[in-house]
């Protein structure tokens, strides 16, 4: 579920960023009282994602109705139809691109998301998002991993206890950071440390960490790490993942593997809206 206080500012500021006074091309042709329809087509095979966030452009504008033939993680193909808009002609102008900017990144991140799931399905691996997203638009973009059939991981610093090489470094070693969140951040706060070699994982282990993830490890140090592990923390793959790889990275027994590519390396979906008809 969208949280629409959140997204209502984001629509609005990029609205605001696209209209800063007026639309002249649009107010130049167009009458106020114009009112047409307008189709959503799909040129690009994918997983739709922020139909919702789509639609709520229109109704910020004004008087704009929606029709969708098609609903979030659906397959859609070259030449499907996934909404019908009708309303007026002013606001379907204006709001057009900036909806579909919104809808086409977060369908991406569906599409490539769900490429990735699928390369681990036949394991018990969980694919994981990161932090690496587009300032302000992270709540979109998580959002569309899970549409994807990925996982969240934190949304925010606020979220979580992840010591990472500088956290480590600036504590003076994994067990004294470990120590240090215990006594400093709450009991109900799971602490995940970032390792690079099986030395740190020995050391994660003693300290007791509860999550343990491998950074950037070959596969025959990953899987030595695995065995070391075994049940005694949660296991998160990161760093270097591709679908190329995926697979085999999950298939050593890793809980979770995080995907920056899944947010900052993504490619939009290609979708349109054609066929403009005056009422």
């Amino acid at each position: 579920m969208i949280n629409f206080l959140i997204v209502d500012k984001i629509i609005k500021d990029a609205l605001i960023e696209d209209i800063p006074q007026e639309d002249i091309s649009t107010n130049s042709v167009i009458s106020e009282d114009s009112i047409s329809t307008v189709d959503l087509i799909c040129k690009e095979e994918g997983i739709t994602a922020g139909l919702e966030v789509f639609e709520r452009v229109f109704h910020i504008l004004g008087k704009v109705e929606v029709e969708f033939l098609k609903k979030d993680g659906d397959k859609i193909y070259p030449g499907d139809k996934v909404a019908l808009l009708k309303g007026n002609t002013r606001h379907l102008l204006q709001g057009e691109r900036v909806a579909l900017n919104l809808l086409q990144r977060m369908s991406g991140i569906a599409t490539l998301t769900n490429k990735y799931v699928k390369e681990i399905e036949h394991t018990s691996t969980k694919l994981l998002d990161t932090r690496k997203t587009t300032p302000n638009l992270k709540i979109l973009e998580k959002y569309a991993v899970k549409v994807g059939g990925g996982h969240n991981h934190r949304f925010n610093l606020s979220d979580g206890v992840m010591l990472k090489d500088n956290h480590i470094a600036a504590a003076g070693g994994i067990t004294n950071a470990v120590k240090l969140c215990r006594e400093n951040s709450s009991f109900v706060r799971k602490i995940e440390v970032e390792t690079e070699s099986l030395e740190m994982v020995v050391e994660a282990l003693e300290a007791k960490a509860d999550i343990i993830m491998l950074d950037n490890m070959n596969l025959n140090t990953a899987k030595q790490a695995v065995e070391m592990i075994g049940d005694k923390a949660i296991i998160e793959f990161s760093g270097n993942v591709r679908l190329e790889n995926i697979k085999s990275i999950a298939e050593i027994g890793v809980d979770f593997i995080s995907v920056g590519a899944l947010t900052h390396s993504v490619k939009n979906l290609d979708l349109s809206m054609k066929n403009l008809k005056n009422i």
